[in-house]
């Protein structure tokens, strides 16, 4: 049991650290990324719950429905609208970076619960495979939606700002549906995920560098 909390809890906690240190300008508080985490960890039960009854009530039958709406599009505004809600005002999201770290530490929050209950459920020999995948995946969501918070919450125009606004949004929920299509494509799945997952962190980490160049959009 000790094992697997301690798997389950590892990838995550490691890719937060790693970006949280990464933080070049001013620190964030950790006790508001310590809240957006467990925020995160929680919102997984009510969203399980949620999926499930949308399972039973409603035949889809459907991938694409399954993936881009029933997971991607629910999972990812409840991240968007708790970061909105919690800490986007916040004095202390005081810099372009910050919109990552905050985005970063709720959707990690999130990855973690969820494979720690996979991992009880399934054993621990698929803790690798979930850091690589699962875990990994959600904390560049959440780079990407921290990204485009960012750039929301220190555009001059109020234009931009709404614009922003729905990317942090939209583009989390494409690549979010993208993932978990190519999950539900059948045996030859991961002829497609190295290429996404390739291009993905691509992506992420090319949001991180140019969020650490500047304090403001």
């Amino acid at each position: 049991m000790i094992a697997i909390i301690s798997a389950g809890f590892a990838p995550g906690i490691a890719l937060l650290t790693y970006f949280y240190l990464k933080d070049r300008f001013q620190t964030e508080p950790i006790s508001n990324v310590i809240k957006l985490f467990f925020v995160g960890a929680i919102l997984v039960f009510p969203l399980m719950f949620i999926q499930y009854v949308i399972s039973i009530e409603i035949e889809i039958t459907s991938s694409i429905i399954q993936a881009f709406f029933v997971t991607a599009m629910l999972e990812e505004f409840f991240k968007w609208f708790f970061i909105i809600y919690i800490i986007y005002h916040h004095i202390h999201f005081d810099e372009h970076y910050d919109g990552i770290i905050y985005g970063m530490a709720l959707s990690l929050g999130f990855a973690t619960a969820e494979n720690i209950l996979y991992l009880l459920a399934n054993g621990i020999e698929f803790a690798l495979g979930r850091a690589l995948l699962p875990v990994s995946s959600h904390a560049l969501f959440g780079i990407i939606m921290g990204y485009y918070l960012g750039c929301a919450k220190f555009a001059i125009e109020k234009k931009r700002t709404i614009v922003y606004l729905a990317l942090a949004l939209f583009i989390p929920i494409v690549l979010h549906g993208l993932y978990d299509y190519i999950l539900m494509s059948g045996k030859q799945w991961g002829f497609y995920m190295l290429p996404f997952m390739i291009f993905l962190w691509w992506l992420g980490l090319k949001k991180v560098r140019v969020a650490r160049k500047s304090y403001t959009i």
